[in-house]
Order: C-alpha cells, then sequence, then structure tokens
C-alpha cells in the first residue's frame, strides 16, 4: 500500500473522499478524513444553502461566503491535512467557486459533471493547487489533457476515473448506456496512465471512483492499476458526515433494489434513493416552484418547469426532510449497518499498514 501524491501535496493513504454536494460533505467529514490521512473534499455545489449566510435569496453570495467557512472549519480539524474541493463544472457559479477555493487554502481541486477545460486558467495564480478533472472514459482524458498543455503549457495533477455503474450522484454518462455491462472502468485506468505516459512522458495518478466500499475493494483497484481510489457513500454513515441523521437513516434503511437511475435536470443522470421521486416532483408542482436559484447552467426545470429543482430537493434531505428530499447513493449504500466513524473506516482499511508503520518505529 503505497501514499499518495496529487501536485505537490502527499498523504500517507492512497484514499480521496468523494464530494457529495448540497452539504453532505462540507468541513466536518472532510476534515477528519484528512486527520486520519487521506484527502478530504469539500463540495462546492449548493454549500451556501443551510448556512448563515443564506436568507432565501441571495444564493450566489451565500456559496462564496459558506465554502470560505467550511473550509477554514475543515483545516480547525485537519491543520496539515490535504483538504481539497470538488467544482462541478455544471454550475453557474463554477468560476467563482473554484477561485474561491484557491482563495481559502483548498489544496486540491477535483471537478467534474462536465468537462473543466478552463480550469488551470482560473487557477493560474495559485500554481500549488493540484488539479483532478473526473472522467469516465480515455477520449475525455485525452482532450482535457491536449487542450490544458496547449492553452496553459500544464497536465492534471491526478485524474479521477468514475465509474457510472456504481458511483452515486451526477455521473458523467448517457442514461442508456449505464447498466449495459460494456464499461470496463479499469481498462479506462490503465488506458489513462498508459496515455500519459506514452504521450506526455510522465506518471500521472489515476483514481478509481464508484463501488470502493471495504479494504477488498481498495485492494482490488491498486492491483487493477489504480494509484488510488474515491471513495464517497461509505463515508455517510459516520458521526462526522455533515448530512442529517434521517438522511443517514436513508442509508441504514435502503434496501439493494431501492437504488436506482434518475434523469436530474442538470440533464445528467444521477443514482438515487429513488422511492420518493414523484413525491419531490409533485411538492414543487403543488405549491407552484419556479427556479429559486439559477445553481445551474442548463437545467430543464429552470427552462420549463421538467422534473422538479434538484439542489433544493438535496438541501431538504440534508436537513432532515427525506420524504420531499433527494438522497443522492452509489450502489454500496445497502452495505451500511450502523453509525460508525471517519477513523474505524480508516482502521478497517489501513490496519496491516498502520501495524506496519509501528513495527518500523519500535525496530528503528
Amino acid at each position: 500500500m503505497r501514499s499518495l501524491t496529487i501536485g505537490r501535496h502527499t498523504v500517507p493513504f492512497p484514499l480521496i473522499q468523494g464530494g457529495m454536494g448540497v452539504r453532505i460533505s462540507g468541513a466536518g467529514l472532510a476534515g477528519h478524513v484528512a486527520r486520519c490521512g487521506g484527502v478530504g473534499l469539500i463540495a462546492t455545489a449548493g454549500i451556501g444553502l443551510n448556512s448563515p449566510h443564506y436568507d432565501g435569496k441571495n444564493f450566489f453570495t451565500a456559496d462564496p461566503q459558506a465554502l470560505k467557512d467550511e473550509i477554514r472549519k475543515a483545516y480547525e480539524i485537519a491543520p496539515d491535512g490535504v483538504i481539497g474541493t470538488n467544482c462541478m463544472v455544471a454550475v453557474t457559479n463554477y468560476d467563482e467557486m473554484v477561485r474561491t477555493s484557491c482563495e481559502a487554502g483548498a489544496k486540491v481541486i477535483v471537478s467534474g459533471a462536465g468537462l473543466p477545460l478552463n480550469l488551470p486558467e482560473l487557477t493560474a495564480d495559485w500554481p500549488e493547487v493540484a488539479l483532478v478533472p473526473i472522467v469516465s472514459s480515455v477520449k475525455a482524458a485525452e482532450l482535457i489533457a491536449r487542450k490544458w498543455k496547449k492553452g496553459y503549457d500544464r497536465l492534471p495533477d491526478a485524474v479521477v476515473v468514475e465509474d457510472p455503474d456504481t458511483a452515486g450522484g451526477h455521473l458523467g454518462e448517457k442514461l442508456e448506456n449505464i447498466g449495459s455491462g460494456e464499461y470496463d472502468q479499469y481498462a479506462t485506468v490503465r488506458g489513462i496512465k498508459a496515455y500519459f505516459k506514452e504521450t506526455w512522458n510522465v506518471e500521472v495518478p489515476v483514481i478509481a471512483a464508484g463501488g470502493v466500499w471495504d479494504r477488498a475493494d481498495l485492494l482490488h483497484a491498486l492491483e487493477q492499476g489504480a494509484d488510488g481510489v474515491q471513495m464517497a457513500s461509505r463515508f455517510v454513515c459516520t458521526e462526522e458526515c455533515d448530512a442529517s441523521d434521517a438522511f443517514k437513516q436513508m442509508y441504514l434503511d435502503c434496501r439493494k433494489e431501492d437504488i436506482g437511475l434518475i434523469m436530474s435536470p442538470a440533464g445528467l443522470p444521477g443514482r438515487a434513493i429513488k422511492g420518493n421521486i414523484e413525491q419531490i416532483r409533485q411538492r414543487d408542482v403543488d405549491l407552484a416552484v419556479t427556479c429559486p436559484s439559477g445553481c445551474l447552467k442548463k437545467c430543464t426545470y429552470k427552462a420549463g418547469q421538467e422534473r422538479f429543482c434538484i439542489v433544493h430537493a438535496l438541501d431538504r434531505a440534508q436537513r432532515g426532510d427525506v420524504e420531499t428530499g433527494l438522497v443522492f447513493c452509489g450502489t454500496n449504500a445497502w452495505k451500511a449497518d450502523r453509525i460508525t466513524t471517519v477513523q474505524a473506516i480508516f482502521d478497517e482499511l489501513f490496519a496491516l499498514e498502520r501495524e506496519a508503520e509501528r513495527d518500523e518505529a519500535v525496530n528503528g
């Protein structure tokens, strides 16, 4: 088991905690993951909702203020840790949230839900910040690399390869292709590693995301060529996760068959606990809700009242209204059977490595 180096930043364990938007992964979760030796990510999407800065109308001014608060609080938990952010390309205030991340001290920016083609431009004043795109294909990684190298003389510091067949939340793949059995995540991982080595003569860490739950999954990812893993759903049922108790209980209560795909108004498929989608939609119809925030660049609800307002559905669930709130999750969420701690998960994943470190310290 190796440490993980992304750009100028190294963590003891090859684990990134996935970004879960609208305050599921805020300072509490990200800070404790970083304290335990992984990369902790604060999801920037909708971070201003359920914050002291939000008055019900000022979505775009509350978001950056709340993000600064969360990054500061995360570093209070892990002063020497690697704290980063997850920034969705699809959100309206993407550019501002990337810059705010840098200003507030994020060491890593992971970016997906679209291709982050201008990310190096947005972060040009902060060269120490590691840039990590999320992709699901070698082609997408090649496109980003060519664009970044030509326009900014920069390559990604790492690449996250998301498996749309298992990952939670918004997925960067067409709905009809998900679950077809044709996608091979680790062939993609190896293909991207080979591309950077053969084309640019650099070793770029490639991180496997989606479906990683326990040590066996972690070891399998490493054996298949990944340099680390990104885990999100596994951390929801922890004391430190920023979600409500009711949100966590949805994970504890769900069955495998309760987890499925929805079509997000963002124009992307998403994976969620899907039993209440009609209640979510009907709530917005009954209350005659129009677009309250304008959070997405493209949104079928904003454009024509199709589906439902996703950011406020996610916000309601984070606060505890799981009847009309949306609960995103990965395919393994049904495996959650208790509330645990971030430290306990790290102990399970990396117990042998910790023992080896202790033996080395004792034996000199």
